[in-house]
């Protein structure tokens, strides 16, 4: 999907990887289009708390949860309308469902390597976590993210990963664009600017 006009647009999908600028984006767009946000973070942690797990804890979430979420995800893609998805599945969920923007944040260099030591600052500065809770948060929460969505989305595919660039219309890279860049990217894309 390449819109040259926002009245293309059911509703914008927004997914990254942790500490991307997926969040910031969304938070923006959303205050600029004044669509109504999902943060799929903010229900995952809620859930998580329900359980008495923390945020890393993805293995201790009952698997109903994320099946449940995701179902919800693709009804509102399918059903709404002027709504912001941003959570990391959002963009895959969305595949093959008309009318809606999939975008993707990444944080790389020139070469297309992932920048693992930003994305852990900025959990530091975000959250005010120590560097090694941060860490943590990436490597591990990630891992374990990607081992459950891998068995449960992907038939167990040891190379699936949710930030294929295939599964979107636009990739923003945070490496080399701050907040308000990626904002003014996406408003251009979708013929606000």
């Amino acid at each position: 999907m390449n819109p040259k006009d926002l009245r293309e647009i059911k509703n914008i999908t927004i997914s990254g990887r942790i500490g991307s600028g997926a969040t910031t984006l969304a938070v923006k767009l959303s205050e600029v289009l004044g669509w109504e946000i999902l943060e799929g973070g903010q229900i995952m942690r809620r859930i998580n708390k329900e359980v008495g797990a923390d945020i890393i804890e993805t293995n201790k979430r009952p698997d109903h949860f994320d099946l449940e979420y995701e179902e919800m995800v693709k009804k509102i893609l399918k059903e709404e309308k002027n709504r912001i998805i941003q959570s990391h599945l959002a963009g895959f969920d969305a595949k093959g469902i008309e009318g809606v923007y999939k975008i993707l944040v990444v944080c790389e260099d020139e070469k297309g390597n992932d920048k693992k030591d930003i994305r852990i600052d900025r959990l530091v500065n975000r959250d005010k976590i120590s560097v090694d809770e941060a860490k943590n948060e990436v490597i591990e929460r990630e891992k374990r993210n990607l081992d459950k969505w891998r068995r449960l989305y992907a038939q167990d595919d040891k190379d699936w990963i949710y930030w294929k660039k295939d599964y979107y219309d636009l990739i923003i890279n945070t490496y080399n664009h701050n907040a308000e860049e990626a904002l003014k990217i996406v408003l251009k894309e979708i013929g606000l600017s």
